[in-house]
């Protein structure tokens, strides 16, 4: 009987069948076999070399997943979007899910051994892989060290397009993240969760970094007013009207766009000037997805 929930097991046997549509026969022979292996009574170090090993074999070529393939991840597990993952990482998340079958023991204590001793390869591979992972739950502390992380790469393993942060992060642990990825200039559209998981805390930290990059002479990312909009208060009224009146259209959308999910009492007279970038912004279907994409453009 296995030791891990069916739905693991269905996770690892997806990732499989990804695999073998878009690698040739040796790789999945020795994925199939190592995993095997992995299933029994291995050594440690089997897991630790093949874990290292793996993209030897598989290659770091992206599966091209289809639209179905990710419909069925997310339906295996909400929010899972492997859609920008390598072979190589899949790979490893595969083995990893295989070992799994030894045991929640086992799995945990061998796997923060590998966190531990991981390049910058093997940490991504690790990070991302989270929200599939058996026994969830304990990997709090471990989510929390990879959002510390000053390596962009890693930090964003955990925090892009990852629903372990949303589902399981604490509100202190979560509004590092959101600042985090405003700090070192990663998108906030991409963090899963970051409408749901906004909170007052988070409103006022994010409008007190704003204060700080405007006193240093630096702009400020109009999605960092995605999470602000629905708490704003009063004493930030000032600050929109700032980013209202800035040249830069983004910036004068996403002002639009916080405001109007504000619970301000008077913030239709604040908006009565700009009802030409709202009706602009309605016409072209602009929303805080849209604002985060043409932002990560122009920042590239």
């Amino acid at each position: 009987m296995s030791k891990i929930p069916k739905e693991t097991v269905a996770i690892r046997q997806t990732i499989l069948s990804w695999l073998k549509r878009c690698l040739d026969e040796n790789a999945i022979t020795w994925l199939t076999t190592t995993a095997d292996d992995l299933m029994r009574d291995p050594e440690d170090w089997q897991l630790f070399t093949s874990f290292s090993l793996t993209p030897r074999h598989t290659g770091k070529g992206l599966p091209g997943l289809t639209a179905n393939e990710i419909r069925e991840a997310n339906r295996l597990r909400k929010g899972w979007d492997p859609s920008a993952w390598t072979a190589d990482q899949a790979g490893r998340t595969f083995l990893l899910l295989s070992y799994a079958e030894q045991g929640e023991e086992e799995f945990l204590d061998k796997i923060e051994k590998i966190f531990i001793t991981s390049d910058l390869g093997e940490a991504v591979a690790l990070y991302q892989a989270l929200p599939v992972y058996p026994f969830p739950e304990k990997f709090k502390d471990r989510a929390a060290e990879g959002v510390r992380s000053n390596i962009t790469t890693v930090f964003n393993g955990i925090a892009l397009n990852n629903p372990y942060p949303m589902d399981y992060l604490d509100e202190g642990a979560w509004n590092q993240v959101v600042l985090k990825a405003l700090f070192v200039g990663s998108p906030l559209y991409k963090i899963l969760g970051v409408d749901t998981r906004a909170n007052a805390t988070l409103a006022k930290i994010l409008v007190e970094y704003a204060h700080e990059r405007w006193s240093a002479g630096r702009s400020v990312s109009p999605e960092l007013w995605r999470p602000v909009g629905p708490f704003i208060k009063d004493e930030y009224i000032a600050d929109l009207r700032r980013v209202l009146d800035d040249p830069d259209p983004i910036q004068k959308q996403a002002a639009v766009l916080a405001l109007s999910a504000s619970k301000v009492s008077d913030k239709e007279k604040l908006l009565r000037p700009y009802q030409s970038t709202r009706d602009e912004m309605v016409q072209k279907n602009i929303t805080w997805d849209v604002i985060g994409r043409n932002h990560e453009f122009e920042s590239h």
